[in-house]
């Protein structure tokens, strides 16, 4: 599988409801997971197979049919600007600058996304109430990476 499918894969998945995705092609193997429902996607020479889904076959970079059953999420979704590792604090010692609760103006610190040694403020674009706080202090996360699920006010 090229570098590029992946990337339109992984796009793919996070604007999509499924929670947990594992895409096989001979010996290589990736799966993504946000939590949830599992689809298996085994790639042959002329289609991919989606299981347990009943989703019909098709080519990696056509979307992947959605089959979840449950309402989306409640708010909207901010999301990494770079690939870095996500700090909830600005330092070990400090409480976090948001918890999933707290009412959030817009400019303030909502974390620390660290790339190459350098410390990246990550602000709010709007005042908004954040809902949840979807990845771990320290945890490593990727572009367009889904950080906090947030109520605009």
């Amino acid at each position: 599988m090229k570098f590029e499918e992946i990337k339109e894969l992984m796009k793919l998945f996070a604007k999509s409801k499924l929670d947990k995705i594992k895409v096989k092609e001979k010996d290589f193997e990736i799966e993504m997971e946000k939590g949830g429902e599992t689809v298996v996607v085994e790639t042959a020479p002329a289609a991919v197979t989606a299981a347990p889904s009943s989703a019909p076959a098709a080519s990696i970079p056509a979307a992947v049919e959605e089959t979840k059953s449950e309402p989306a999420a409640k708010g909207e979704l901010i999301t990494s600007p770079m690939v870095g590792t996500f700090y909830a604090a600005p330092s070990p010692d400090s409480p976090p600058f948001v918890q999933a609760g707290d009412t959030v103006r817009k400019g303030q610190t909502l974390c620390i996304l660290e790339a190459m040694k350098i410390m990246n403020e990550l602000e709010a674009e709007f005042d908004c109430k954040i809902l949840e706080v979807l990845v771990q202090d320290g945890e490593p996360v990727e572009y367009d990476k889904p950080l906090f699920r947030v109520e605009r006010l």
